[in-house]
């Protein structure tokens, strides 16, 4: 869901299994916390979810069918319905209760989840905002009126609501492999969202007199019943969305006849319910590879006038969807064409249902927009499965299966601002793009909202740049998120938080996540990697529940990355980047260092080489009877260090002897040439933010050309807060910038540049020698020290 600038939160725990926690095993250390890996921090893995991060071969999943006929009473501006759901239990366990959500409960002054906003006395108000507090709260009429609950042959079912859900208590347990069949009528009345807010209801235009229907959350839905959460039965508030069943729907809308419907999947009855010009058109549009008007602009401004009484009956159906959507009203422009998905060869009708005060952007870039966004979303993730694709402009921003509500209107003139069109253009890539995030990869939002809109945004990004290398993308590039990093901690929470308890929702849940994934991409696992990790973890939840380990361990299993500590640090901590060049030290070689004196140091040779202290075991053995040694027992093995330790050997342990070390030699001629220019620089640098991130630098030299080094992050894993790195150049750096292309979102750049004409730049030397041909220490051997069997006189 796209949200407005200005957002609000609540502040309720809920906790399902996963900590936002930032556990450490040595908090106290300047190592091995940040490194350290995720461990119990993660759920266990077993035949349902595996260490790797792939389903396991015990893995289930519910399933819900649903029939429902609607009936949209626009006078009344209320919708009446009936259902019936066939509900399978294909978990392991007796069910004997089920869960619906009743999400329009929200509405309702006296059936909502009871999540209040705290409130202050205002400076000003206005007669609109301010009414008159009414204690106990009275009924504005709104939420969900149950007419009947019945079993498949009319009996009642007992069932409870509470709040935002409903349970449904079964006369007999529905076991392992059943289904339950069970009908819902209700009604109620539609709310205007743009004056209550909410995804759903109507929008007035007052200058028309007509209404437009966006119709979500509009029929009682069941509930997720996971091997990970049971059931997932968390009130709605407004905030966190939706955890959702596959099934199959069969879903018929009576409207006013003049209405225009779009809904999620296929309808089943065009040839009825549109003009014979109409289906002409739609026939046209079929095979069209330019947008084709089924409802022109001037049907939709002769449908405004005119309201009909007569009724139609639109009939929709959609498979392996997680819900249903749909829109209604006299005023639609729609076009379409098809669009062909190379991955699975898909042949897709891409329409757009829009208004004429959006007509002016909708005609041009919706349908298009539809168009690039399931082609290039099909690369980066899985071939869009549906045949349908749909961006319907309604003042707002969701998401449903096959059909998403976008914004995107303009000047009565015809105008718009960029920032109209752009911000256009990114909602319908971000609503459509939902489609595999989460109605396909189908994450439970109730819980993790950065599932569904991190991971989409960040592949809204993708999609974005590939429409317009000029699009000016707000969430993914790394610098874009400096700003909410900069925030006090007690304004922050870990991107692994319950969607209620996010202050800061946007960056939290949106741009946090998305800039996360876009930096590992770019900077950290580099393109080729990730890209197929993260296709990878599409792939094996594709039409699944996903859990957050999961898709951290498959970006782990597909790539061979071990990024528990980037997961550790962007997902469970709060800490910013900020990484800081402290000092550069300036050394240069003294080409003409006097050779080292030889130098002669006295010693002793080596004392026994045994413990000082004899421990308990070795007491233990000694003192035990049923021990034989093996030494003891093999007289082979028993040489001149054997009876040394004893103090079988007898020689002067204390007669002193000298060992010289190798005169220096000094540089030739050739070799003073060689590093006549060479210049050493000490990079001091310090973790002030708190967050490791790859090292890179961009080294400009005073003849005007540059050189790039990048270390990756692992540089700090013996010291998480200072680390250095040495460099030499046969030719003097002008200045060090750190993170140039700003690509890790260090959150302070001003201590991010070294310039060699600074005031504390100052230049020493290093002694340079010749090394010595063959030389240096062999390891095992005496160094040219006598060792004791020497001494001793002894071979062995």
């Amino acid at each position: 869901m796209k949200l407005k600038t200005v957002l609000l939160s609540f502040s309720v725990f809920a906790y399902t299994g996963f900590t936002a926690q930032n556990i450490q095993n040595n908090p106290g250390s300047n190592h091995g916390n940040r490194f350290e890996q995720l461990g119990t921090i993660l759920p266990t893995p077993n035949i349902y979810r595996t260490a790797s991060g792939s389903p396991g071969h015990g893995y289930w999943q519910n399933k819900a069918d649903y029939d429902i006929t609607a009936y949209l009473d626009e006078d009344k501006r209320n919708l009446k319905g009936s259902e019936t759901i066939t509900y399978y239990n294909n978990s392991p366990d007796d069910l004997d209760y089920i869960w619906l959500q009743l999400d329009e409960n929200e509405q309702s002054t006296v059936k909502n989840a009871g999540f209040q906003f705290p409130s202050t006395l205002p400076a000003a108000s206005n007669d609109q905002q301010l009414k008159v507090t009414e204690l106990p709260e009275k009924d504005n009429g709104y939420g969900v009126n149950l007419e009947k609950v019945t079993d498949a042959s009319g009996n009642p079912l007992k069932y409870t609501v509470n709040k935002t859900m409903m349970r449904i208590d079964l006369p007999k347990v529905l076991k392992k492999g059943e289904k339950l069949v069970f009908k819902v009528d209700w009604n109620y009345n539609i709310p205007n969202r743009i004056k209550m807010g909410g995804r759903g209801g109507y929008e007035n235009f007052a200058e028309d007199g007509n209404d437009l229907y966006t119709m979500t959350q509009w029929y009682p839905r069941m509930c997720v019943y996971s091997d990970f959460h049971g059931w997932q039965n968390h009130q709605f508030t407004g905030r966190g969305e939706f955890a959702l069943v596959f099934g199959n729907f069969k879903v018929s809308m009576n409207v006013p006849a003049d209405h225009i419907i779009g809904g999620t999947g296929e309808c089943k009855n065009y040839d009825q319910v549109l003009t014979s010009d109409q289906m002409a058109r739609y026939r046209k549009a079929e095979s069209a590879a330019e947008p084709i008007e089924i409802v022109t602009l001037d049907e939709a401004k002769k449908a405004e006038k005119n309201h009909s009484k007569q009724r139609k009956t639109w009939n929709f159906e959609a498979n392996d969807v997680r819900d249903f959507a749909w829109t209604s009203s006299r005023k639609f422009v729609w076009d379409g064409m098809r669009v062909t998905i190379p991955e699975n060869n898909n042949k897709v009708m891409a329409m757009s249902f829009y208004p004429k005060e959006a007509y002016g952007l909708y005609r041009k870039y919706s349908t298009k927009a539809v168009a690039h966004t399931i082609k290039t979303y099909s690369e980066f993730t899985i071939p869009y499965p549906y045949p349908v694709a749909q961006s319907v402009e309604a003042a707002n921003g969701m998401e449903y299966p096959m059909i998403c509500f976008n914004f995107g209107r303009t000047e009565k003139d015809g105008t718009y601002s960029e920032g109209t069109k752009n911000g256009m253009i990114g909602v319908v890539i971000h609503e459509v793009g939902h489609n595999f995030f989460p109605m396909i990869i189908n994450s439970d939002e109730r819980q993790w909202s950065w599932m569904d809109e991190g991971l989409n945004t960040f592949t809204e990004y993708l999609t974005e740049e590939k429409w317009d290398n000029k699009f000016p993308s707000k969430r993914g590039p790394a610098w874009t998120i400096t700003d909410y990093m900069k925030l006090p901690k007690d304004q922050l929470e870990p991107i692994m938080s319950n969607s209620e308890n996010i202050i800061q929702f946007g960056p939290n849940a949106y741009s946090k996540p998305a800039t996360g994934l876009n930096i590992l991409r770019e900077t950290i696992m580099g393109r080729e990697l990730f890209d197929k990790a993260f296709k990878t973890y599409a792939k094996r939840w594709a039409f699944k529940h996903p859990e957050p380990a999961d898709f951290f361990r498959t970006m782990e299993d597909a790539s061979g990355e071990d990024l528990d500590w980037f997961w550790r640090g962007w997902f469970y901590g709060t800490d910013p980047v900020d990484i800081a060049i402290d000092k550069v030290t300036v050394a240069v070689p003294d080409l003409n260092t006097p050779p080292r004196d030889a130098k002669e140091t006295k010693y002793k040779v080596e004392k026994p080489l045994q413990n000082d202290f004899e421990d308990i075991s070795k007491i233990r053995n000694k003192a035990d009877k049923n021990i034989t040694f093996y030494v003891d027992k093999d007289k082979e093995l028993q040489d001149f260090y054997y009876r040394y330790d004893r103090g079988q050997e007898k020689f002067d342990t204390e007669k002193e002897y000298t060992v010289k070390t190798e005169a220096g030699q000094p540089l030739d001629a050739k070799d003073k040439e060689k590093f006549k220019n060479l210049t050493g620089y000490q990079i001091d640098f310090v973790n002030k933010g708190g967050l490791v991130m790859p090292i890179i630098l961009e080294f400009t030299f005073e003849d005007g050309t540059k050189l790039y080094d990048k270390s990756s992050a692992q540089i700090w894993r013996q010291n998480e807060q200072k680390v250095s790195k040495t460099f030499y150049f046969d030719k003097k750096i002008k200045s060090i910038q750190l993170d140039p292309m700003r690509e890790t979102a260090d959150i302070e750049t001003s201590n991010n540049l070294w310039s060699s004409n600074g005031t504390d730049t100052q230049v020493s030397k290093f002694q340079l020698f010749k090394q010595k041909q063959g030389g240096g220490p062999v390891r095992g051997g005496a160094n040219g020290k006598v060792n004791p069997m020497q001494a001793g006189g002894k071979k062995s």
